[in-house]
Order: structure tokens, then sequence, then C-alpha cells
């Protein structure tokens, strides 16, 4: 864990940012007291439900009819 103050914060931003991306744990302090801690954002993802795809894909109607390129293996 890294303490720095506001003004160095101010100063040094991108590299505490490299630094919270990194996995370290910097916390900002103004007269002497916590009062930020730099941590990066955790995406989450969704899970996608049954239905999710509903109007988005489409089959057409010759889906399971056979390919032209493999009728002869079919007769």
């Amino acid at each position: 864990m890294t303490q720095i103050t506001l003004a160095e914060a101010s100063q040094n931003l991108s590299e505490l940012i490299d630094a919270a991306l990194g996995g370290e744990e910097i916390i900002i302090v103004k007269d002497n007291q916590p009062v930020v801690k730099l941590t990066p954002v955790l995406l989450i993802k969704r899970r996608l439900g049954f239905g999710s795809a509903k109007g988005i894909v489409t089959i057409s109607d010759d889906f399971d009819e056979p390919l032209e390129d493999f009728r002869e293996y079919m007769e």
C-alpha cells in the first residue's frame, strides 16, 4: 500500500494509475487523513439468458435442406 499526498498525486497521476492497474493499492491523503483509494475498475461480464438473441438471430426456411454441393452424395 502506497500513501501519497494530494499534491504529489496530481503531479504523478498517470504513474499512479499504472501502479493501481498493476495491483498496487494507492491511498491519497489530504491534511494527513486518507481521502481516496485508487483502485482499478473491474468489468462485470453480463451472463446472457434464454431469449436474449430474440429478433437478432434468424434461420432461413431452407436451413435443413441438403447443400447443392453435396447433392450427388445424397442420392
